[in-house]
């Protein structure tokens, strides 16, 4: 990337960044939602760690890994809604009209996604240590469990550009959040994958990306160090940050037509 490109996302970042820290409601969420959900999951479900075969004996430590995935999701909303804000509002046809490169663009604009990802992981983080998670893989992995929640976020919020750009309305992307949830409930959120005993339920859990997302984080906190459960989990969100990416790519060009 060249300096002018460089300065030209280091812009957009400055305003997304800007935007997201003046959205105490897009904020909020983000953060309230899935520590709420944590706390009464947490507190409702402890008698499944007894079953034979549950990793630990902890379902708060088992159930962190859902917390620092729902809030990344929240990133499909952050930066698909500004984006296409901006182009509903013309916002987006004026910046047509610049030298701003589309690169820059997509770069900067996920800015606000990195800096709303690491408020969120610090707090998940702090709360689950609070509540009495002990890290197996120690001080390194929670570096490690923040760097890849970043990731996963901006993975996440790619998805939500490339829909902004595509479709270039609010709704879309107030629609396509909900579906991003049903990833969420299809995973291996409650249970590990064998012990789920319905056959339909297990082989969704299986081919669900997000299952091995969450079985990444929960392998830093319950087994130490798992290099095929990080693999797999590092592997799925640089597959949706390129889908993300690609996508945008090919959506960009009719979005930034210069006349």
């Amino acid at each position: 990337m060249s300096l002018a490109v460089a300065g030209q996302a280091g812009s957009v970042a400055r305003r997304s960044v800007l935007r997201t820290v003046r959205q105490p409601l897009t904020i909020a969420p983000a953060l309230g939602f899935p520590l709420i959900f944590f706390a009464v999951n947490s507190a409702g479900l402890g008698s499944v760690t007894r079953l034979p075969g549950f990793p630990g004996s902890s379902f708060v430590d088992f159930f962190l890994a859902f917390a620092f995935l729902q809030g990344a999701m929240f990133s499909v909303l952050g930066s698909g809604q500004d984006l296409a804000q901006d182009i509903q509002t013309g916002f987006f046809n004026r910046l047509a009209l610049t030298p701003l490169r589309g690169i820059a663009l997509v770069a900067g604009q996920l800015g606000g996604v990195l800096v709303l990802g690491l408020v969120q992981a610090v707090v998940f983080l702090g709360v689950g240590l609070a509540a009495g998670v002990r890290l197996e893989s120690g001080v390194a992995g929670a570096l490690v469990l923040i760097v890849f929640f970043l990731l996963v976020s901006v993975a996440f919020g790619s998805v939500g550009t490339a829909l902004a750009l595509y479709a270039g309305t609010t709704e879309t992307i107030q629609g396509a959040f909900p579906i991003a949830v049903v990833f969420l409930w299809f995973s291996s959120m409650y249970l590990p994958r064998d012990l789920i005993e319905a056959d339909w339920f297990r082989t969704l859990a299986t081919i669900n990306p997000v299952s091995y997302l969450i079985e990444g984080i929960r392998s830093l906190v319950l087994a130490g160090w798992d290099a095929q459960a990080l693999a797999l989990a590092f592997g799925f969100a640089a597959g949706i940050l390129a889908f993300g990416l690609a996508v945008s790519a090919y959506a960009l060009p009719r979005r930034l037509t210069r006349t």
